[in-house]
């Protein structure tokens, strides 16, 4: 067994089981599911489950956040869930009418880029590194040493087209070798501009004069072939790619099954890279070079502002997982225009969230929680991955992501106004500086923008933190107890939901309570078999075995009563539920009996805990119950 197998478990339980998957996917931290249902996921629990960060919903996605270990959490939810990894499920198609089409967009863009991203970050360092050493006169380019570094980090770039077409056929459902094909005619020398030019002379010229002046070295059939270097290009392959799976789709309904291994790919490719190149190359690649001189065109009218718009806005963009719609603009300006400057300042953000945390983890010294998250969260965020910090420890708190945007900005701005670029794709965090040496003049003086960028990002992050933001889970133990009594008057009311001796959460044997995964709370050992509620509110949750109940109270407030610990094995046996999901309940009233005496004699604990699954979204949960301070057999209260 694995050490995350019981993790893999709690995911696949809370997104609502096997059949409520219809595919999975991860990227650097997240495990991207697809839910036919996203209603039956439970949010909370998996948000304070010990190994996820947080749950967030985008891009018709249900993303679970887990951090650096990712990889290894997808491999056992995959053997827990018996998923297959190399196949995506099929969508129903009420899904896919129910995906609107920036939803669908995120998703195929998220799709294609994600699988390349690990090579692609390695390939980047590789290329980075050996422009570095050549820079700091380790070697020159003329040697064996650079030529072998650069064929091994420059592969991936030279080819990418073969590598987005293996990643855009499995999610067009095309068959990848015939993505792989699609990637290695675009890349084929024979049909390169540059090659062409070189080896004669134009035939004629098309479109003289427009931006879309092409010079005609070869026709197809009599039809004129308007060429383009289509190395390093990303629209294109993605492009010919989703036409070829609509064409192969279309070929397989219509020829029979003894021939179709044959005749199905054979017109697939035919069709597709002919239209390929004869018209959605050479119109993709227009379309790329207009986007970006446009960006760039926009870019000047203001570099600074343009630079503190996007690092300002970047870690929203990544907590809804939209920055992904935005990832392809950086690729196609280093593509088109050998280096991006337009998306650059979002690197400061790396540094600006590290450095927030830092200074968080100095004033909340004592708290444990926070360094359990915040210290691991700071390591992976010096390496370039920000989301376990975002998640487990900016958005909780609210003002330090705030913070962390304003610092952002500035910093952006400053990146903006004096053109920090890359050169080569790749890298993160310090790993993408060697990417912002220029391989042309081998100047270093970009990076050392980038590295006062760096210092001003750490610097002011951490500053702004000590001085706006405030421990507000500190206490000052002398005066602990008349602020609880003072919060209680503005607090909501948890009343006892059923007769027993009230004990702390710590007494439960079970990690998924005693820890506070699940939520803050208290328990009771039960004197009787009654439950009743202890809010006005809404019954929102109730297990089919009636072990369980959640109940959301008019102020908001999401109670969970479990009935003894791992009794749902009784499988509904001496629980008798008296309402039902959606019912309207007052304080006091009557929602479920069990018999109190068959459970221990069964062999199970009848401790039964009492939590608020969205702790989170209140200042405090107090526990006058516990302490001796209870008015009116208050249980607990959850303070605004």
């Amino acid at each position: 067994m694995s050490k995350y197998t019981k993790l893999a478990e709690i995911i696949v339980k809370n997104v609502g089981g096997r059949d409520n998957i219809i595919s999975l996917k991860h990227c650097i931290t997240r495990l991207r599911f697809q839910l036919k249902d996203e209603s039956l996921a439970n949010d909370e629990v998996l948000k304070n489950t010990d190994g996820v960060v947080t749950v967030m919903k985008a891009g018709g996605q249900y993303q679970v956040v887990i951090g650096n270990q990712v990889s290894d959490v997808y491999d056992e939810v995959n053997k827990v869930a018996h998923l297959n990894p190399e196949e995506d499920a099929q969508l129903d198609a009420n899904d896919k009418k129910n995906k609107n089409w920036f939803n669908n967009l995120i998703d195929i863009i998220s799709g294609i880029f994600q699988p390349i991203l690990i090579a692609l970050s390695a390939a980047g360092v590789i290329k980075g590194f050996n422009t570095l050493f050549v820079s700091l006169n380790w070697y020159s380019q003329n040697t064996g040493t650079y030529a072998i570094l650069n064929a091994i980090g420059d592969a991936m770039f030279m080819f990418l087209p073969i590598i987005l077409g293996f990643s855009a056929a499995k999610k067009f459902k095309l068959n990848p070798y015939m993505g792989l094909i699609i990637g290695a005619a675009l890349c084929y020398p024979a049909v390169q501009l540059d090659a062409l030019s070189k080896a004669g002379k134009p035939l004629f010229t098309l479109f003289a004069g427009t931006p879309f002046h092409s010079q005609v070295y070869q026709t197809f059939l009599g039809l004129p072939i308007i060429s383009m270097n289509y190395t390093s290009t990303v629209v294109p392959v993605i492009l010919i790619c989703y036409l070829a799976s609509k064409v192969e789709h279309g070929f397989n309904k219509i020829i029979p099954e003894t021939v179709r291994f044959f005749f199905v790919p054979l017109f697939t490719l035919l069709i597709s890279l002919t239209l390929g190149f004869l018209l959605i190359g050479p119109v993709a690649t227009w379309g790329s070079n207009l986007i970006g001189s446009g960006i760039l065109a926009v870019r000047n009218v203001s570099p600074a502002l343009a630079g503190a718009l996007v690092a300002g806005l970047w870690q929203i963009l990544v907590i809804f997982g939209l920055h992904w719609g935005i990832i392809p603009i950086y690729f196609n300006n280093i593509v088109t225009n050998g280096f991006d400057n337009v998306m650059m300042p979002y690197y400061c953000t790396t540094f600006v969230t590290t450095s927030v945390v830092v200074a968080m983890l100095i004033k909340a010294r004592k708290d444990k929680k926070l360094r359990k998250v915040g210290i691991p969260a700071a390591i992976s965020g010096a390496l370039g991955v920000t989301e376990p910090a975002i998640y487990g420890v900016l958005l909780p708190k609210k003002k330090p992501l705030l913070i962390s945007c304003v610092v952002s900005a500035i910093v952006g701005g400053f990146y903006g106004f004096f053109n920090l670029r890359k050169f080569a794709m790749g890298g993160m965090g310090f790993f993408e500086l060697p990417g912002m040496i220029d391989p042309k003049t081998h100047s270093l003086d970009n990076m050392y923008i980038a590295l006062i960028g760096i210092g001003l990002s750490i610097v002011l992050g951490f500053a702004a933190t000590m001085i706006f933001w405030k421990d507000d889970t500190a206490v000052n133990e002398k005066d602990g107890k008349v602020k609880s009594l003072q919060k209680l008057v503005r607090g909501e009311k948890i009343e006892l939901p059923l007769k027993g001796k009230i004990v702390p959460l710590s007494k439960v044997k079970d990690e998924v309570f005693s820890k506070g995964y699940i939520g803050k709370g208290l328990a009771i050992v039960p004197e009787e078999g009654i439950v009743t509620s202890p809010v006005d509110g809404e019954i929102t949750t109730l297990f089919p075995t009636g072990h369980a109940i959640g109940i959301t109270s008019k102020n908001g407030a999401e109670i969970l009563i479990h009935i003894g610990i791992d009794t749902v094995n009784l499988e509904g046996k001496y629980f008798k539920p008296l309402v039902k999901k959606g019912d309207k309940v007052k304080t006091g009233q009557k929602l479920l009996e069990f018999n109190l005496d068959k459970i221990k004699e069964a062999g199970y604990s009848t401790i039964t805990p009492v939590v608020i699954t969205n702790s989170n979204d209140f200042t405090d949960v107090l526990t006058p119950g516990l302490n001796g301070d209870n008015l009116d057999d208050t249980l607990l209260v959850a303070v605004k």
